[in-house]
């Protein structure tokens, strides 16, 4: 009788804890929709060849566009506390890469760096914004940026680079000296999302535990492609010599920002002057003390009200 007591008992909880975790997953979800909301933003989906967009888009269609690509594991998500502070003045385009977030992809598909940049040129134009665009990226996002201007010269406006991912001779870090160390950080298991964010960023932001568990979810969910994505930047690092990643960045004219996180763990607080000296039009790089790789959560007014000066500037 007690055995089977506790069989029961056992289910019970099983199945309070299932109960538990949905409503975490919806709760996750609605805030999610109330922080895009608040920006400014609302989803929108639109197809472009053997992709399926899912994207965020706010502000007046009539003004400039800024096109916001988040990092490697990341999503759209990541951007809406700057977006806050764009949306009254641009019309702001932020999507899920193919992979990430809810931009899902065929098992096959081709998570290069050349082929992302590529495809999201493909997104632009099936979604008939106007293809002048100002285009900022964070990490990973920030290497799909500089190829996309480099590719298209005369559709990019300028450009925003925060803690931008590349192939750099200051490589003080072991992400930088071995992209194979950034296996480590994808989330695969429970706990690995603690230890993702004490690497990304150097004060992170308090986050509820039942919202932490389902994002932990999620990327757990994702970890197949976030390997995929962890490969392409590996092989990205052979395609590429800091010598040859440099004539890239040298064909860029747009006028360029550059924002770094000086506590970097993922790539060093140094590359920025060395970025800097690689791009043809670029200011003199924005450091922010005691902020990590993720200024756009860390500090996301210390990253927009610079932005927003700079756009001003822009021809």
């Amino acid at each position: 009788m007690c055995k089977k007591l506790l069989q029961i008992a056992a289910g019970l909880g099983l199945c309070l804890y299932s109960v538990l975790m949905q409503a975490a997953e919806i709760n996750f979800q609605n805030i999610l929709q109330q922080e895009r909301a608040w920006a400014g933003l609302q989803t929108k989906t639109v197809k472009a060849g053997d992709v399926e967009w899912i994207y965020s888009e706010g502000g007046n269609a009539s003004k400039p566009t800024v096109l916001l690509i988040h990092g490697l594991s990341g999503t759209r998500d990541n951007w809406n506390r700057v977006a806050r502070y764009l949306t009254p003045s641009y019309h702001v385009i932020i999507p899920d890469l193919p992979a990430h977030g809810e931009t899902k992809t065929a098992a096959e598909f081709d998570l290069s760096i050349p082929n992302l940049a590529e495809k999201l040129r493909r997104f632009t134009d099936a979604a008939k914004f106007d293809p002048n665009l100002h285009i900022a990226g964070h990490s990973m996002g920030g290497a799909i940026a500089m190829l996309y201007s480099a590719q298209y010269p005369l559709e990019v406006k300028s450009l925003l680079l925060v803690d931008a991912a590349g192939v750099y001779k200051t490589a003080n870090t072991a992400y930088l000296k071995d992209p194979q160390q950034l296996r480590q950080i994808v989330v695969e298991k429970s706990g690995d999302f603690d230890k993702l964010i004490t690497i990304a960023m150097q004060s992170p932001p308090f986050i509820p535990q039942e919202l932490k568990a389902a994002q932990e979810k999620l990327m757990v969910s994702q970890s197949k492609n976030t390997h995929k994505m962890v490969n392409a930047l590996i092989e990205m690092s052979k395609l590429y010599t800091p010598e040859s990643f440099g004539l890239l960045a040298r064909t860029i004219d747009a006028p360029a920002l550059i924002v770094w996180g000086k506590q970097d763990k993922v790539v060093n607080v140094e590359a920025a002057a060395e970025l800097k000296g690689l791009l043809k039009n670029s200011e003199q790089p924005l450091i922010l003390e005691g902020i990590g790789h993720m200024p756009i959560l860390e500090a996301e007014q210390l990253v927009a009200y610079p932005y927003l000066n700079f756009l001003k500037k822009v021809k």
